[in-house]
């Protein structure tokens, strides 16, 4: 039997999309700039994307150590003590760092947008739409991250469960457009990468020059803010919300006594009432006459802020033990605050169980401030700030 060659088969073209009515081409500006290019964009966004995925996976952790699914409770580690710090200060400074970036990228590609015809090919249209999507998104996790730092919500929804959806839809949106670009991204990748090796050479100074540039914004937001995590660098803190040193007993403050509605707590009123298998209340005084531990742990806020500090009190775990609580038991953890998303807080075993966890009473030596969560508040190793319960008056084994 004879077999005949087969014919070579010829490489696909491109999905054209359906034939529209042709429109006549509008007057669209022109740009004359030489660094709107390839190898500029592409330079750029291999820091932007360093950036937003070092801020994308530090958030998905702070989120999941204050918001722990059920199935997360009981294993989230309570060690490094400062792992918690680390994190939300790499969060909000590679966001910070983000912003300069994310404009760059934007001036050197924004001239896109006036090509025609918007839409050539079902590539080009899903092109445009991860483009629009992943600038949308990175606009506002960006924007709406940094009005978070001061604390400053002009919007009508909660802004924890809504970063982190745009987060994902964010981190989405970057994968499906490096996937994209990809053959772009390839071919000016580096200093000799094809693409780039048939740009003029003039134009090699003048990038250099723009990237130098924008090194430098990136570098003088970062310089300038992340002195209220990174301490040894606070007296650079120009920009930054919060300063390490500022606040009641060298400590910055969020939530006020005032503002919680925690105005007057008479210290021979108050009592700590603990429920267990063998329920009972102290007074402050009993408080003050069990074992006392100081521990040195950093308190960390999700805005960003955060120090070390020396805290005195009695350790979690002993208390537990007094109620009859096995060892691995949660507890919740309820304030004396009238209102607030964390007014009752609950502990999973790790951190219950840690030593370094304390019922505190006092800071750096001194009486707790009423700001600073008089007469008891939690203390504890890798906790977001927001779940160190201030105001403490009462304590349930789980």
């Amino acid at each position: 039997m004879k077999i005949r060659p087969r014919r070579p088969t010829r490489p696909r073209r491109p999905t054209r999309l359906p034939s529209l009515p042709r429109l006549p081409a509008p007057v669209l500006p022109t740009f004359s700039g030489r660094l709107h290019d390839a190898r500029t964009a592409t330079s750029l966004g291999r820091w932007l994307g360093v950036a937003i995925a070092v801020c994308f996976v530090t958030g998905v952790i702070s989120h999941y150590l204050q918001h722990p699914p059920y199935w997360l409770a009981d294993v989230l580690p309570s060690r490094p003590s400062w792992g918690y710090r680390v994190n939300q200060g790499l969060h909000v400074s590679s966001g910070i760092a983000a912003i300069p970036l994310l404009f760059a990228k934007l001036w050197t590609v924004y001239p896109k947008l006036f090509v025609w015809p918007p839409l050539r090919s079902v590539r080009h249209a899903l092109e445009r739409l991860s483009v629009a999507v992943l600038v949308a998104s990175a606009v506002f996790e960006l924007f709406t991250g940094l009005l978070n730092t001061v604390q400053w919500y002009p919007w009508p929804f909660s802004f924890v469960p809504v970063h982190f959806a745009v987060g994902w839809l964010l981190i989405g949106a970057l994968i499906l457009h490096v996937a994209v670009k990809y053959p772009e991204i390839r071919d000016h990748w580096g200093k000799r990468s094809p693409g780039t090796l048939e740009l003029p050479a003039a134009d090699g100074p003048d990038r250099r020059s723009l990237l130098t540039g924008v090194a430098a914004a990136v570098g003088a937001v970062t310089l300038t803010t992340v002195g209220q995590s990174f301490t040894p660098l606070k007296a650079f803190d120009l920009l930054a919300p919060r300063h390490p040193d500022h606040g009641p007993q060298g400590l910055p403050v969020n939530r006020t006594a005032a503002a919680a509605g925690v105005t007057r707590v008479s210290a021979p009123d108050w009592r700590l009432t603990m429920l267990g298998t063998h329920s009972y209340e102290l007074t402050l005084d009993e408080l003050a006459a069990l074992a006392q531990h100081t521990v040195t742990l950093p308190i960390a806020c999700v805005e960003g802020w955060s120090k070390s500090a020396q805290w005195t009190g009695v350790r979690v775990r002993d208390l537990l033990d007094r109620a009859g609580a096995r060892p691995g038991a949660a507890v919740r953890v309820v304030s004396l605050e009238r209102r607030g998303a964390y007014r009752v807080m609950e502990m999973g075993s790790e951190y219950a169980d840690d030593p370094l966890t304390l019922l505190a009473l006092r800071l750096n030596g001194q009486v707790l401030s009423p700001d600073h969560g008089f007469p008891a508040r939690i203390i504890a190793p890798n906790r977001p700030g927001v779940l160190q319960t201030k105001w403490v008056t009462r304590m349930e084994v789980l």
